[in-house]
C-alpha cells in the first residue's frame, strides 16, 4: 500500500491527512505558464517544488497522474506580440519551446499531459454553455460574464467578501465582481466561433476545462503559486463547482510561497525584478537552484539575491564531498561488526544512514517538509567527513557506509540533487562557474604543471607560492597518488 502522508490544504487553511479520490491513487493539476516571455527564477520555484511532490508520492507508491497546462491565449500573450510584431499564436509557440527546454535543463521531468487552452476550445465552450443555462453566467455584448453573486461559496478559498471585490475586466456587469468567461472577438485577435459570437476564452474558465478533461470533477490536488489563490483559483472554484458538477471541484490546494527581491516585493515580469532561468543555468547547475528552492519549507516566502544560488552552491558541495568521501572508503566485512571495531564516528555514520529513509519519508509525509528531509541529509554528511577524516578508520569502513550511498540515492530519485557523479558535478562547476569566478582553467593547469615540477626539482618555496597564489584565486588543489587537481573555492555557508 502506498505510504500515508499529510498536507496543508488553503481551502481549510490546516493540514490534513490525505484522502484519495481513489484508492492507491493522486490526481494532480498545477498551473503552468502563460507563454509571452521566458520563464523566470520565481516561476520555478513552483514548477520544481511541484516535481518534486510528484516524484516523492510516486516513490511512495502512489499511482500519481499530473497534470500541468500552457496558457497560450491571453491578454498578455496579445499585448506582448502586438509589441513586437508578431502574431500572438506563433509567439506563445515559441515561448512553449523556451519554457520546455528550461524545464529539463532544471531536471523536471515532464507531466504526463500538457494541455494547452487553444487545443481545449470545445470542453471551454461547453462548459461555458452548461454556466449559462444554469444561471450562473449571462451573454452580454458577445461576451460571456460569470455572476459571482449566484455562487453563495464565493471568497471560500481566499477568504475575500464579495461585497470588496471588482474585476479588472472592462465591460457592462450585473456585479463589480462578475468576470469574463468568453471574450467578444476584437480586431487584431485570435477568436473561435461560438454560441456568443466569435471571440476567445477568459483567464479562469480554461483551467476549469482542462482539469475536468484530464482528471475529472472532485481531482485530489490542485497546485500552483500563492498569488493565485486569488483570483484564479477562487474564480476556477466558482465556475466549476457550477457547471452542473456535484461536490468539489479539488480536493485540496496546495500553494508554494514566493520568490522575493529587495523590500519583500514579489518577482515577477511586470516589475522588471527578475532572472530568467536561461539566463542563470549556464552560469550554475541546476542542482544548485534546486537546492536553493528545497531549502525551505514550500510554503514559506524565499528571499532572493546576488548570494542566494552561490551560497546553494556551496550546500550542494558539501553533499558532494561527503558522498564522494563515502564512494572512497575501503574496506569489507559485516556493517555492524566493523563499526564496532572502528568506533563512535562508524556507528554514528551507521546509525544515521539506516535511519535516513524513515527520517527523510517521515519529513515528506508531513507537508512535504523539504527543509527538514534536507537537514537529514546534511547532519549525514557531516558524519561521513567526520568518520573519513581518521584515514586509518577509513581504510576499513566501506560496509558502514553503504546505507548512506544508499541515501544518496534517494536524495537523487526525490530531490534531484546528488544526482551525477562527485567527478561529472566537479566537471560541471568548473565548466560553468570559472569564468564568472575570473579563472582561467588553462592558467589553472599551466600552473599546477609548474608546481609538479617544481616538487619534482625539491623546490618547495616555489611550489608553495603556486599554491598560495592559487588559493588566492579561489582554486583549491587536491593532492592524491595519482597527481594533484584542481577545484573551485565555492561559498558554503555554515
Amino acid at each position: 500500500m502506498p505510504s500515508p502522508f499529510r498536507l496543508y490544504s488553503t481551502l481549510s487553511r490546516r493540514v490534513e491527512s490525505f484522502v484519495p479520490r481513489t484508492p492507491g491513487e493522486v490526481s494532480i493539476y498545477v498551473c503552468g505558464m502563460t507563454v509571452y516571455d521566458h520563464a523566470h527564477v520565481g516561476h520555478a520555484r513552483a514548477f520544481v517544488v511541484f516535481d518534486v511532490v510528484v516524484r516523492h508520492l510516486r516513490n511512495s507508491g502512489w499511482n500519481t497522474r499530473y497534470v500541468r497546462n500552457y496558457t497560450d491565449v491571453d491578454d498578455k500573450i496579445i499585448r506582448r506580440a502586438s509589441r513586437d510584431g508578431e502574431d500572438p499564436l506563433t509567439l506563445a509557440e515559441r515561448y512553449i519551446a523556451s519554457f520546455r527546454e528550461d524545464m529539463a535543463g532544471l531536471g523536471n521531468l515532464p507531466p504526463d499531459v500538457e494541455p494547452r487552452v487553444t487545443a481545449s476550445i470545445p470542453e471551454i465552450i461547453a462548459m461555458i454553455g452548461s454556466l449559462v443555462a444554469g444561471g450562473h453566467a449571462y451573454e452580454d455584448g458577445g461576451s460571456v460574464w460569470f455572476s459571482v453573486p449566484s455562487f453563495p461559496a464565493y471568497g471560500g478559498l481566499s477568504g475575500q467578501k464579495v461585497d470588496d471585490l471588482r474585476s479588472d475586466d472592462s465591460g457592462t456587469k450585473r456585479h463589480p465582481a462578475d468576470f469574463a468567461l468568453w471574450k467578444a472577438h476584437r480586431e487584431g485577435e485570435p477568436s473561435w466561433d461560438s454560441p456568443w459570437g466569435p471571440g476567445r476564452p477568459g483567464w479562469h474558465i480554461e483551467c476549469s476545462a482542462m482539469a475536468d478533461r484530464w482528471l475529472g470533477h472532485g481531482f485530489d490536488l490542485h497546485g500552483g503559486g500563492l498569488d493565485l489563490v486569488f483570483p484564479h483559483h477562487e474564480n476556477e472554484i466558482a465556475q466549476s463547482e457550477c457547471s452542473g458538477h456535484h461536490g468539489p471541484f479539488a480536493r485540496y490546494w496546495l500553494h508554494n510561497g514566493l520568490l522575493t527581491v529587495a523590500g519583500g516585493q514579489k518577482m515577477g515580469h511586470s516589475l522588471g525584478n527578475f532572472v530568467t532561468i536561461r539566463d542563470l543555468l549556464p552560469q550554475f547547475p541546476a542542482e544548485a537552484l534546486r537546492l536553493y528552492y528545497l531549502q525551505s519549507h514550500y510554503r514559506s516566502p524565499l528571499p532572493w539575491s546576488d548570494t542566494a544560488i552561490p551560497e546553494a552552491l556551496g550546500m550542494l558541495a558539501r553533499l558532494y564531498e561527503a558522498r564522494e568521501q563515502a564512494e572512497s572508503l575501503e574496506g569489507t566485512g559485516q556493517a555492524d561488526a566493523v563499526a564496532a571495531s572502528l568506533g563512535a564516528d562508524a556507528l554514528t555514520v551507521l546509525d544515521l544512514g539506516r535511519a535516513f529513509e524513515e527520517r527523510f519519508r517521515a519529513a515528506m509525509d508531513d507537508d512535504f517538509n523539504t527543509s527538514l528531509a534536507l537537514a537529514h541529509a546534511f547532519e549525514l554528511a557531516r558524519a561521513i567527513n567526520r568518520l573519513a577524516a581518521n584515514k586509518k578508520v577509513a581504510r576499513k569502513a566501506r560496509p558502514v557506509v553503504e546505507p548512506a550511498l544508499a541515501a544518496f540515492r534517494l536524495l537523487a530519485d526525490t530531490f534531484g540533487v546528488c544526482a551525477m557523479t562527485p567527478q561529472a558535478f566537479q566537471a560541471d562547476v568548473k565548466a560553468r562557474r570559472s569564468a564568472a569566478m575570473g579563472i582561467d582553467p588553462a592558467w589553472v593547469d599551466a600552473q599546477l604543471a609548474a608546481r609538479a615540477e617544481a616538487r619534482a626539482s625539491k623546490e618547495w618555496a616555489l611550489a608553495d607560492q603556486i599554491r598560495a597564489e592559487l588559493d588566492a584565486a579561489g582554486v583549491v588543489i587536491m593532492d592524491g597518488a595519482a597527481g594533484s587537481e584542481w577545484r573551485l573555492r565555492l561559498v558554503s555557508p555554515t
